[in-house]
């Protein structure tokens, strides 16, 4: 092992340590231990196998853990179907066609429920899912507290508001994530996560257009990076409405969770308005800067920031349920 690994290892323990041992008492790691022991384990060998098949099911997990805990907190209410009397969050257009993954959640908690019946949650399944992803992708390892229930509500109506969107700048970002405890810097450290994953083409050319008519001007972003812009407008052509198309967030390495995103936002690379406003603060300017520079200070910086936010809004104790199929209230 490297020197520079071995530092980073260190680093991440401390880090973590010092996490966990502030977490609210309702959630922690190894929860299961006693009464499913094998939950982690599963959970980790459906992704693997999932990601096997298709590697960009890693950043489809870990976006639906994003989304869930930034909607009535992390109680998998992204996961529940919509009915013929309601239209649940997944079916929002922020998250319908683009969120990717049930399947694998759905396996996995078919096997959960054969070995040991209502006891672990489609919740802490996500979160564990999401870690797995972010493991299978070079990023940073660490331990998912967990404990969570599964919420009995769902509600696409209120997507709007909760989810930060594409075409927010630095004010706004901060503002939405403030509302969910999250500081700053957080904000900054949690949307590196861009560095896997994908943008469905209509996102580009219709929500937030900066390659063919950036705020009616019939024009590009003029803070578009000039070489970017005939890349994007190639995979995506301009009235195109084919919901298949898609461009990877990160050029340089969108298989890896690496510093590539902020060194892409740092040369004007940044896919969407809520990257390229980064560069508009000092103070998240700053951090970009600091994350791009260091990939062990970012992990470590990732890592506190995603535990963190796993703990938005948990349903624990004697509330909510353990959902018997993730998709459908008990």
């Amino acid at each position: 092992m490297s020197s520079n690994m071995k530092s980073y290892t260190s680093i991440i323990v401390v880090v973590l340590l010092s996490v966990l041992y502030s977490l609210e008492a309702q959630l922690q790691v190894g929860f299961y231990a006693k009464t499913c022991p094998l939950a982690e384990t599963t959970v980790k060998q459906q992704v693997t196998k999932a990601f096997r098949s298709n590697n960009g099911i890693a950043p489809g997990l870990l976006r639906m853990h994003f989304h869930d805990c930034f909607v009535r907190g992390c109680d998998a209410s992204i996961l529940i179907n919509s009915t013929s009397n309601n239209t649940a969050e997944k079916d929002s257009p922020a998250n319908n066609p683009s969120l990717r993954g049930f399947d694998v959640i759905d396996n996995a908690k078919a096997i959960l429920e054969t070995l040991c019946k209502g006891t672990v949650s489609c919740a802490d399944i996500l979160a564990f899912a999401a870690r797995d992803s972010i493991a299978l992708t070079k990023g940073p390892l660490y331990a998912v507290p967990s404990g969570r229930r599964d919420g009995r509500v769902s509600l696409a109506s209120e997507i709007l508001g909760n989810i930060p969107a594409p075409t927010m700048n630095v004010a706004q970002l901060t503002t939405n994530f403030a509302n969910k405890q999250l500081t700053q810097d957080e904000m900054v450290t949690l949307s590196g996560a861009h560095t896997i994953g994908r943008s469905h083409c209509t996102t580009i050319t219709q929500v937030d257009d900066r390659i063919y008519n950036f705020n009616g001007t019939n024009a590009p972003d003029p803070a578009l990076n000039s070489n970017y812009v005939p890349q994007l407008q190639k995979a995506c052509p301009q009235g195109s409405t084919d919901t298949t198309s898609v461009v990877p967030m990160d050029p340089t390495s969108p298989l890896l969770t690496d510093v590539k995103y902020y060194t892409n936002v740092l040369v004007n690379k940044g896919l969407f308005t809520s990257d390229w406003t980064l560069r508009t603060d000092s103070a998240t300017a700053n951090a970009v800067s600091q994350n791009a520079r260091n990939q062990i200070l970012w992990f470590t910086k990732f890592t506190a920031a995603i535990i963190k936010m796993g703990q938005i809004g948990v349903v624990t104790g004697t509330d909510g349920e353990i959902r018997t199929n993730c998709r459908v209230i008990n």
